[in-house]
């Protein structure tokens, strides 16, 4: 059976560790000016993307070309997934064609069903509930600039949404500290909580209405666009409901001296962040985006089984 790379859920602590690790060192060796070893030559990655995106994209065509294999993309409407043909013949006919499967989608259930039947490793680019691969790239940089993970307390301002939601997870299998800073109404689902309960009893899930109290303690201060990708319905309600959210200078002041903001992209500077603050001193929004690069060649070389030496 193919590894996948479907949720964080999945992982245990020390794939975590073991997958940063690996990020970090094809990192410092492509720094120091390292040859790009062919170590997935041949191997190509189907890129299926029912929503759109430009880092998603780019990182994992970019990765794959670094360790010597292709990509080929396709949008929803090339492929017709459960509309033009059953998902279960796409699974079965395209594992014959590539070596891996990303896709970018709306519905959680649909990337599980697709892993269900594929022949290859499917990895999850993206969903309504998750983005595993942005929540890990994430720990990457705060692992470079903090220089650990463990203790860290990262501070999410806004929607308890699918990037806030891996985060959560991500700190807790990495000892992080999560606090989600959220207004009434917009905070983790039950079916989420009960599931973070379960799989790790004992660990605090910290909700709060209050954005001054939540970043009074962290380190990592995290925000995400008010309204997502099918939520354009809701967008006037949300930039009202999320006013009093938007992270700016003095909610920044009331973090730790040394705190970070980081914010996965697009932003709509003025809205969830003023531009001092995502364009200060304490922004690492391009190293975070960097870091999707580093980050997916660890995760491609992991699942394909490349030589890491």
């Amino acid at each position: 059976m193919p590894r996948h790379f479907i949720e964080l859920f999945d992982l245990e602590p020390g794939e975590v560790r073991s997958l940063l690790d690996l990020a970090l060192d094809l990192k410092r060796r492509g720094d120091r000016g390292g040859l790009r070893a062919p170590r997935l030559a041949g191997r190509i990655l189907a890129l299926v993307f029912d929503k759109p995106s430009m880092r998603t994209r780019i990182s994992f065509e970019a990765a794959i070309a670094h360790l010597g294999g292709s990509a080929v993309y396709m949008t929803g409407k090339d492929v017709g997934l459960g509309v033009r043909e059953p998902l279960v013949d796409f699974a079965r006919v395209a594992s014959q064609y590539v070596d891996a499967i990303a896709i970018r989608t709306f519905s959680q259930g649909l990337v599980s069903e697709l892993a269900r039947h594929a022949e290859v490793p499917v990895i999850n680019a993206l969903t309504d509930s998750d983005h595993p691969c942005q929540a890990m790239s994430d720990l990457l940089t705060i692992r470079e600039s903090i220089g650990r993970l463990e203790g860290v307390t990262l501070a999410f301002v806004g929607d308890g949404n699918n990037v806030a939601r891996s985060l959560a997870v991500a700190c807790a299998l990495s000892g992080m500290n999560f606090v989600l800073a959220c207004p009434d109404g917009y905070a983790f689902p039950d079916d989420f909580r009960r599931r973070f309960s379960s799989r790790f009893p004992g660990v605090s899930l910290v909700e709060s209405h209050d954005p001054a109290s939540a970043v009074a303690k962290a380190d990592v201060v995290y925000t995400d666009v008010w309204c997502s990708m099918g939520q354009e319905d809701q967008a006037e309600e949300r930039r009202s409901r999320f006013e009093p959210f938007r992270v700016d200078l003095p909610l920044m002041a009331r973090a730790r001296p040394n705190a970070i903001f980081l914010h996965c992209l697009p932003a709509h500077r003025g809205e969830e962040v003023t531009v001092e603050v995502i364009d200060g001193p304490q922004s690492l929004i391009v190293p975070q985006a960097a870091n999707r690069l580093h980050f997916q060649k660890a995760l491609l070389l992991h699942l394909l089984g490349g030589d890491i030496g």
